[in-house]
């Protein structure tokens, strides 16, 4: 794997695991690297916080940066919403998720 690489764990809607690689260089957020794989996550606002169909479920141990404001109150009129859920696009590609894993959520947000 490249330097500048690393490892996404994604599940989709059907519970098939796509370890997909994910530049850690080019400032990508998990909803970009999940559509450039063509895995179905809409990201219709194109990753503004500002709808909620990148939403994924976090499944691994990773600490990720809090919650902003603006994906609380997305989340907060998303469907399928658990503890665990957060929305793709804000959730920047860097060395500290190498190996995350993520359930994407039923469609319908």
């Amino acid at each position: 794997m490249a330097d500048n690489t690393i490892t996404v764990n994604i599940i989709d809607r059907e519970g098939i695991t796509h370890e997909l690689e994910a530049p850690t260089d080019m400032n990508m957020n998990i909803m970009e690297v999940c559509r450039s794989y063509e895995l179905p996550v809409e990201g219709r606002c194109g990753g503004m916080a500002m709808c909620a169909t990148c939403q994924c479920y976090l499944e691994s141990d990773h600490d990720l940066p809090e919650q902003t404001d603006s994906e609380l109150d997305m989340l907060d009129e998303a469907f399928f919403v658990e503890d665990n859920s957060r929305l793709g696009c804000q959730i920047q590609i860097t060395d500290n998720i190498d190996g995350i894993k993520l359930r994407l959520a039923p469609e319908g947000n």
